[in-house]
């Protein structure tokens, strides 16, 4: 996929639905979910973006919410349909997923360009098949769609572990990594602003104390 990365000061309207959605998701808030589906949507979000970030959220949330969250999903698109509300179906992939050898390829640099380098460390010396899944399948099978872009998909990341506690230093990877993609220090402010105005005080302080150690180790501010 294309990885040209652009910048703006402030989060789109439906930007700014891609992490209520995910939170709502990892909380198996199923109100809250079908609010943040409809406000996406209405702010022009894809049927194919929806599905595409709920599938993609297993990996951090698990199976069951993420088929949870599609039958969610499913359900408000059907409703708006009989309102006469015609969504954007969106598209698919542009290109179909290598596989093998290649598949691991392209993975491996996909997680190294998110991460900002090589990913290793005496975990991937002791369980090293971990990283194997992430490469070959996180960062290959799922990352290397491009029917939801690279800032999309750290909102939702960033959303979803925020809205978990226990995963502090992984929410920081991906406060980081959302830089990397070309997210702003303001976006990601207005990103904890968005979450605290809908009510989701603690993922809100998570995320902001995630980006003031990240902004403390860079040394400035984005």
């Amino acid at each position: 996929m294309a990885h040209e990365y652009p910048t703006a000061e402030t989060l789109s309207a439906k930007q700014q639905a891609i992490p209520l959605i995910a939170v709502s998701m990892a909380k198996s808030d199923m109100p809250s979910l079908r609010s943040a589906l409809n406000q996406g949507l209405d702010a022009g979000l894809t049927i194919s973006e929806a599905k595409e970030m709920l599938v993609q959220l297993y990996a951090y949330v698990g199976f069951p919410r993420s088929l949870n969250a599609l039958g969610e999903l499913k359900s408000v698109v059907e409703e708006r349909r009989k309102r006469g509300m015609h969504d954007a179906p969106g598209r698919e992939p542009g290109h179909p997923a290598p596989t093998g050898d290649a598949l691991l390829t392209v993975g491996t640099a996909n997680q190294t360009r998110i991460a900002g380098k090589p990913v290793k460390g005496p975990l991937f010396d002791f369980a090293p098949v971990i990283n194997q899944l992430l490469q070959a399948h996180l960062f290959g099978d799922i990352f290397e769609r491009d029917n939801l872009d690279w800032q999309s998909r750290e909102l939702a990341t960033v959303g979803a572990l925020a809205a978990t506690p226990g995963v502090e230093a992984q929410l920081g990877s991906h406060v980081a990594a959302s830089v990397r993609v070309g997210l702003t220090v303001s976006q990601l402010r207005q990103l904890a602003q968005t979450l605290a105005n809908h009510g989701d005080a603690d993922a809100a302080q998570r995320v902001g104390k995630a980006l003031d150690a990240y902004l403390a180790k860079a040394g400035g501010s984005n």
